[in-house]
């Protein structure tokens, strides 16, 4: 989650612009810092692979851009199964190349992307700028 969060932190997204978490990331591999951890596959097995936490940040940034007005979502997935980090149904799955969590930057203005993960909590914050 560290890996991923960082990663995104301080992103800029340009108004007009629709942001997509999978182009944004690129695939998790090894060669980019990710280790194997729990993934749901697409029939809802847990089963280890690369990218495991991902989810969770895609989750919570749902549910900021669902708390800011004026972003619009074009594309989001449930899990195939529960998840304990987030209430039902507030959840955005992500897996490259197949399942993708975009919006669109409809404010009029250039907005900003903050995470941060502690030992029990992973927040995300947007700010619009100008």
């Amino acid at each position: 989650m560290e890996l991923t969060a960082s990663r995104l932190n301080g992103h800029i997204v340009k108004n007009g612009e629709t942001f997509s978490f999978c182009n944004t990331l690129g695939p998790s591999s090894s060669k980019t810092g990710y280790q194997e951890a729990d993934i749901f596959d697409k029939d809802g097995n847990k089963k280890k692979g690369l990218g495991g936490g991902n989810c969770q940040i895609s989750s919570t940034l749902y549910n900021a851009v669902l708390a800011t007005p004026n972003l619009a979502i074009i594309e989001r997935h449930e899990h195939s199964n529960d998840v304990p980090y987030v209430a039902k149904g507030k959840d955005a799955a992500v897996a490259y190349g197949s399942y993708d969590f975009k919006f669109r930057n409809d404010t009029g203005h250039d907005i900003k992307l903050l995470f941060e993960v502690t030992k029990d909590n992973v927040t995300a914050s947007i700010v619009i700028l100008g």
